[in-house]
């Protein structure tokens, strides 16, 4: 008798993670090896505990959305986030299902929480946000056999769990294109450091449309800073240095941007009037900024909705009769024309 699944795991020589999604039934196992497994849990009498019992078949009734806020003035309410969160909540409140948050330490990516809410089962799976470039909690997680999704794409985990993104890429060319079309040639960029993935793909659609507009990608007029108003604050004056200065900035965050918007007014330039300004993305904060900013608006109550049907496709007990499967989706921004460009 196997009387846990590391003995089980031993028996068939295969790695516990492996054991743990075949006994789940995630669509990352084939079906030759999931079967092995039954057979061998069958033939050796093994019963789940309780907790896992609970996961596959969904008795926690949670979903634990793993927030970590950054640090800044925006703390009050995570403007990204509550609209995406109703969405989350909405569709996962008709199967039942309540959502749980666990909030970490501002600019914490709390692997030790995320592994209690693993280890005890807290939850039958788990939404990450803030995605990395290299995102060691999604490596984590697939090695655990733990179901997740992300709100955001990484180089890790490849195609083995269900991703809802945003077209960062595709807006940041917009935004040059856009830009080059009200005579710019000289456009900044600022994005948020710490690796996260998002930044990447801004930059990459900037430079994109850069050379396709047939101008010279200048190192001088991109920086990086901490992802909150203080980090904006901080960075923009040095795009400011150079001795051919920009003629508009991209931001790729709202805090960034009022942070930033300030730092101009410091300096005597007037966004929307010395220089154009564009945010990826938009939030309320956008909306009532004087002037109010150019800036391109996801639908984030719409993909809360989106991201709970991919989570819930990837589990057995909620899969229906189709089976489990893992969806992969990107979705585009609306540029809202205002007054800072």
């Amino acid at each position: 008798m196997a009387s846990s699944i590391h003995d089980l795991a031993r028996h068939l020589n295969i790695s516990i993670g492996t054991v743990s999604r075949a006994l789940n039934g995630r669509a990352d196992v084939n079906a030759e090896t999931r079967q092995r497994v039954l057979e061998a849990a069958r033939k050796l009498n093994y019963s789940p505990n309780q907790s896992g019992r609970s996961l596959r078949q969904g008795a926690t009734r949670s979903i634990a959305f793993m927030l970590q806020p950054h640090p800044g003035d925006q703390q009050y309410g995570e403007p990204f986030f509550i609209p995406f969160l109703t969405g989350l909540q909405a569709r996962l409140a008709e199967h039942d299902l309540d959502l749980m948050v666990v909030m970490g330490e501002p600019g914490q990516y709390q692997p030790e929480r995320l592994r209690r809410v693993v280890e005890t089962r807290r939850a039958d799976a788990v939404v990450l946000a803030n995605t990395r470039r290299e995102d060691d909690r999604i490596d984590y997680l697939s090695r655990a056999g733990f179901p997740f999704a992300t709100l955001g794409r990484s180089q890790s985990g490849g195609d083995t769990y269900p991703s809802l993104d945003i077209d960062f890429e595709r807006a940041g060319e917009e935004a040059v294109d856009r830009l080059v079309a009200r005579g710019h040639r000289r456009i900044a960029a600022i994005r948020p450091s710490l690796d996260l993935n998002f930044g990447y793909l801004f930059l990459d659609g900037y430079r994109k449309a850069l050379r396709r507009h047939g101008i010279e990608v200048d190192p001088g007029l991109i920086a990086d800073g901490f992802i909150n108003e203080t980090g904006g604050y901080q960075v923009t004056p040095r795009v400011m240095l150079s001795k051919d200065r920009p003629t508009a900035i991209i931001f790729n965050n709202d805090a960034m941007a009022l942070g930033g918007c300030k730092a101009l007014a410091e300096m005597g330039i007037r966004p929307g009037h010395d220089i154009a300004v564009i945010v990826i993305v938009d939030t309320p904060l956008c909306r009532y900024f004087s002037p109010a900013l150019t800036a391109f608006r996801p639908s984030l109550e719409p993909m809360g909705r989106r991201l709970a049907e991919m989570l819930l496709a990837s589990l057995p007990a909620f899969a229906g009769p189709e089976g489990t499967r893992i969806i992969r989706e990107v979705w585009p921004l609306e540029l809202v024309a205002r007054e800072s460009d």
